[in-house]
């Protein structure tokens, strides 16, 4: 059931419509909206809703065990540290967390990897793949519980005693499958309390939900026979593979934020309020700008609780390279299992680093202090960091770094632009473009809301009847549900 599709909608529509006339029963509304969750999920695979209940049950009495040794605690003499018991609980989440994820999505990567190297060394070992399939959204939910377990133990964030309600927290259907990763703290009070309804929310909600099918049916779902077309076939000329990524940069961004702006939006919609998880991020200027616009959810999960617990940037810089690579290279193989997502996150590693030993020398060397200067800088470093987050795509996007080599040597050896698919591209993204130039400029997500009645409303004829003569109706799923 995808958010593109008649069935999500009329799925919506009913449960909505129930939600209106019980969201004021907390308990009553929560166990509906749970069992929308299931349904929701089910829809996909019913078999795996017994990893998703037992991921809930584990990370909920880990939360149980954890909250009471600190009660025990509290009333004893003995104060401070961290018992043994704490981190065997600790320990307990972690490993059957990450154990399920690496099992169902590491596993046949890992092992088939260490055979290939050992039959390259000499030591000849058969393997058989258990074509294990992966369950979708495994790796948002997993990390949403896992936040929720280490919060708890580090004293952050108090204990859900009640089931229905952590068990909601873990399976609220609009981010389920391909988030926003949400943390306890911001959405587990939400789930506890009686949310007021309200007009603005709903008409926000709506906004939110047309705008991300917008991006997603029109632009993602059109732009993808254009990467298609690139990728799939025979080494393309160069001008092909460079149109090619430019599509595949804007089809990966609307296809993703797409996702998360329709979760907003039909949260929104029923009161709850998500994070935002993408800020423009084809406007930052440098990696570090980058990372705290693109999936925010992720890279401030991967920021709290793997990099700050390596030591961050407190133990000098030779060890806060070496935080920011690891770091990186686990998000790359979070996004999947194959090498090309491991160089990926190790492109982006090194993009780090680098940039963070030349920035004070950057700093001084461009130190403007006209307006022009400064702006012609700014653009400048957005045109030519896009063009590095590009040549990420290109990895990313690759079958095997083979085609990574063989596009890299197509680009320089026959370039030009004739039958390229330049005209398509302009043309499906100048819509995107025009509103999220008003949004940076005006520095507000929101600014679309903000409008007078007039103009909200000729932008959103405008956009219907793009979406009903140019949309893509196939109901394709979104890119991060492999992920």
């Amino acid at each position: 059931m995808v958010f593109n599709s008649l069935q999500f909608a009329f799925f919506f529509i009913a449960v909505f419509g129930v939600y209106i006339l019980i969201h004021r029963h907390l308990t009553l509304r929560n166990a509906f909206l749970l069992a929308a969750s299931y349904y929701f999920y089910a829809a996909w695979d019913w078999r795996f809703l017994s990893l998703l209940i037992a991921s809930t049950l584990l990370d909920y009495i880990c939360g149980l065990l954890l909250a009471r040794e600190a009660k025990m605690r509290a009333g004893s003499a003995v104060q401070g540290g961290s018992s043994l018991y704490r981190k065997c609980v600790l320990a307990a989440s972690l490993v059957g967390d990450l154990g399920l994820l690496g099992f169902f999505k590491y596993y046949d990567f890992f092992v088939g990897s260490a055979v290939e190297s050992l039959n390259a060394l000499g030591l000849p070992m058969r393997f058989e793949s258990l074509g294990i399939i992966l369950p979708i959204g495994i790796s948002f939910y997993t990390f949403q519980t896992l936040s929720y377990t280490i919060d708890l133990y580090r004293g952050k964030i108090e204990v859900e005693k009640n089931l229905l309600t952590f068990a909601l927290y873990v399976t609220f259907f609009p981010q389920l499958v391909a988030g926003p990763i949400e943390r306890a703290s911001r959405l587990l009070p939400q789930m506890a309390s009686v949310r007021t309804l309200s007009l603005k929310q709903f008409y926000d909600g709506c906004y939110l939900i047309f705008w991300g099918l917008f991006k997603k049916i029109v632009v993602a779902d059109r732009l993808a026979i254009m990467v298609d077309s690139a990728f799939e076939g025979p080494t393309p000329t160069g001008g092909v593979v460079l149109i090619g990524l430019y599509a595949f940069a804007f089809q990966i961004y609307c296809d993703f934020s797409a996702y998360s702006d329709i979760a907003r939006g039909c949260a929104k919609c029923m009161g709850f309020e998500l994070m935002v998880n993408f800020n423009l991020p084809y406007f930052a200027t440098n990696p570090s700008d980058f990372w705290q616009r693109w999936h925010i959810s992720l890279s401030t999960w991967l920021r709290d609780y793997l990099y700050i617990p390596l030591g961050g940037n407190r133990k000098g810089p030779g060890r806060t390279y070496v935080n920011l690579m690891l770091t990186m290279i686990l998000g790359g193989i979070w996004h999947g299992a194959a090498w090309t997502f491991v160089i990926w996150g190790m492109y982006h590693g090194l993009l780090l680093v680098v940039h963070r030993a030349i920035q004070p020398w950057l700093s001084r060397v461009f130190a403007f202090r006209t307006r022009v200067g400064q702006f012609l800088w700014h653009w400048l470093g957005v045109a030519f960091f896009f063009h590095l987050v590009c040549l990420g795509w290109l990895v990313f996007r690759a079958t095997s770094m083979t085609q990574v080599w063989d596009f890299l040597r197509s680009m320089f050896s026959s370039f030009h632009l004739r039958g390229t698919g330049v005209k398509e591209l302009l043309a499906l993204t100048s819509v995107l473009l025009i509103v999220q130039l008003f949004q940076y400029f005006r520095k507000d997500l929101e600014i679309v809301g903000r409008l007078p009645a007039y103009a909200r409303g000729a932008l959103y004829a405008a956009l219907f009847l793009i979406l009903m003569f140019y949309g893509e109706f196939s109901g394709a799923e979104f890119i991060y549900f492999q992920f």
